[in-house]
């Protein structure tokens, strides 16, 4: 599947708090939270970042939003409102190379984050 930890959680390897799952992605809640909800929504076929979807992505990147809305309606917060973040590289936060979205809510969010 993949060398990441992500890959590791989408194959079974490692256990999380998996909230969602279905044929194409996993959703667990994230080891370190940035408010009440936060939880990473991951395809099971490893891609390293949004650079690297492709044109045969189109519809997993478009179930990796579908699987985020039932989450954030499971988890109560899409009505009161939430974030999704993609982090693309290292300069932009991403820390683990297996594409991810952060679905973030559970409290008023500022933007700038911080």
């Amino acid at each position: 599947m993949s060398d990441t930890i992500f890959g590791k959680i989408a194959a079974g390897e490692v256990d999380a708090d998996v909230v969602y799952q279905d044929d194409d992605c996993v959703a667990f809640r994230d080891l370190n939270p940035q408010a009440p909800t936060h939880i990473l929504v991951v395809p099971r076929k490893p891609i390293r970042t949004l650079n690297d979807v492709t044109e045969g992505d189109a519809e997993l990147v478009g179930k990796l939003f579908l699987a985020a809305a039932k989450v954030a309606r499971q988890e109560g917060i899409a009505e009161r409102g939430y974030r999704t973040i993609i982090n693309c590289n290292a300069e932009a936060g991403q820390t683990v190379f297996h594409l991810h979205v952060h679905v973030i809510g559970g409290r008023p969010l500022r933007w700038p984050p911080g």
